[in-house]
C-alpha cells in the first residue's frame, strides 16, 4: 500500500529521497511529464540524461533544470520513430555514460492520424513500443551496471481500448482508428514490462508500467477540439458505467508522481512486471472502466509473443 494517491505530486513522492549517485535517463525529457520527472529527480541529486529528438529543446530544458537544481544534466538526441536513430543514440550512450540506474521510457505520441515511422511501422506502435523496445534492450548493458536498477514504461489507461493485434499491428489490412491504435501501443508498453521482468529479474533489474493520469500535455498535440471533447465524453461515460464520478485532469506535477513513485519506492523493490496508477499497484480488472489493468496486458504468453514479433520487426535479438 502507498500513502500517496491521485493528488500527490512528484515532489511530494520524492520528499526525503536522496538520489545522489543515481543516473536517470528519461525519454521525452524536454517537456511535459518527462521534464517534470527530470526536474523532481534532479532536485534530489540525481544525474539526469534527457533524451528526445530535438537537440535545441533538449539543451534548453537541460539548462533550465541544471540552473534550478544544480544537478548534472546531460542530453541524448534520439528519434524513437527511426531505428537508425535509436541505434546511433544507444551507441553514443554506451560510449559516454558509465551506467543507468533508472531508465524511464516516457516519450510517446497519442491519437495521431495514420502515419508511418522511418521504418514503415504504424506511428503509435512504432514510436511508443518498437522504438522503446530497441532503445531499452540496447541499453541493458548500462542498466546492468546500475544499483538496484529499474525500467519504467509509461503506459496509459488507454490500454483498456484495445489489445495487441498480432496479425496486423501496423494496420496494413484493417481500417485505421487512432484511438484503437493508441490503445494497442499502450497495451504493448505493459506487455513489454512483463517481458523485461521475465528476462531481467534474475539480474536484479525490475520493470514496471504505469498510467500517469489524464493530463494536458503536448502528448495531445494531434488532437482537435472535437477530439478533446470526444475524449472527455469517453471519460464521463466510463465513470457513469462504473457508478463513479469522473476524475478531474491532473496537473503535470501530479501526473509525474506515479513515475517517481514507481522508480523509487521500496514498496515494489523486490517485484516487477507490475502496472501502477495513482501511486499504487493496480489490480487486474477486466470490467472497471475507471481503473485496473486488463488481463490481456499482463498475460505472460502474450508478452512472449510480442517480444518475438518485436525482435523480428527491429531486426535484432536479445538473449538474457
Amino acid at each position: 500500500m502507498s500513502k500517496f494517491g491521485f493528488e500527490s505530486t512528484a515532489d511530494e513522492v520524492l520528499e526525503g529521497q536522496d538520489l545522489s549517485g543515481r543516473t536517470a535517463l528519461i525519454t521525452g525529457g524536454y517537456s511535459g511529464l518527462g521534464k517534470e520527472t527530470a526536474r523532481a529527480m534532479a532536485a534530489r541529486g540525481a544525474h539526469i540524461i534527457l533524451s528526445g529528438r530535438d537537440a535545441a529543446k533538449l539543451d534548453e530544458a537541460a539548462a533550465e533544470i541544471a540552473g534550478e537544481t544544480g544537478a548534472m544534466v546531460d542530453t541524448l538526441v534520439c528519434d524513437l520513430a527511426s531505428l537508425d536513430s535509436v541505434r546511433t543514440a544507444t551507441d553514443e550512450a554506451k560510449a559516454r555514460f558509465d551506467k543507468i540506474d533508472l531508465l524511464i521510457n516516457n516519450a510517446g505520441v497519442m491519437a495521431c492520424p495514420l502515419g508511418r515511422t522511418a521504418d514503415g511501422f504504424e506511428m503509435q506502435f512504432g514510436t511508443n513500443h518498437l522504438g522503446h523496445f530497441l532503445f531499452t534492450n540496447r541499453l541493458v548493458p548500462l542498466v546492468e551496471k546500475g544499483t538496484a536498477p529499474r525500467i519504467v514504461n509509461l503506459s496509459s489507461r488507454g490500454h483498456h481500448i484495445d489489445e495487441v493485434h498480432f496479425d496486423d499491428p501496423n494496420y496494413h489490412e484493417r481500417e485505421y482508428e487512432k484511438w484503437q491504435a493508441y490503445g494497442q501501443s499502450k497495451t504493448a508498453n505493459i506487455l513489454f514490462a512483463v517481458g523485461l521482468e521475465q528476462r531481467l529479474a534474475d539480474k536484479g533489474i525490475h520493470s514496471y508500467a504505469l498510467h500517469p493520469g489524464g493530463i494536458h500535455t503536448n502528448l495531445g498535440r494531434h488532437m482537435s477540439e472535437e477530439d478533446m471533447a470526444s475524449l472527455m465524453e469517453r471519460i464521463r461515460k466510463s465513470a457513469e458505467e462504473s457508478g463513479q464520478k469522473p476524475q478531474p485532469m491532473k496537473t503535470i506535477p501530479q501526473g509525474a508522481a506515479t513515475t517517481c513513485w514507481v522508480a523509487t519506492t521500496d514498496a515494489v523493490a523486490d517485484s516487477g512486471g507490475l502496472y501502477c496508477e495513482d501511486c499504487h499497484v493496480a489490480d487486474q480488472d477486466d470490467e472497471d472502466t475507471m481503473g485496473g489493468v486488463r488481463s490481456y496486458a499482463i498475460d505472460a504468453d502474450k508478452a512472449e509473443r510480442l517480444w518475438a514479433m518485436s525482435e523480428e520487426m527491429v531486426g535484432e535479438s536479445f538473449a538474457y
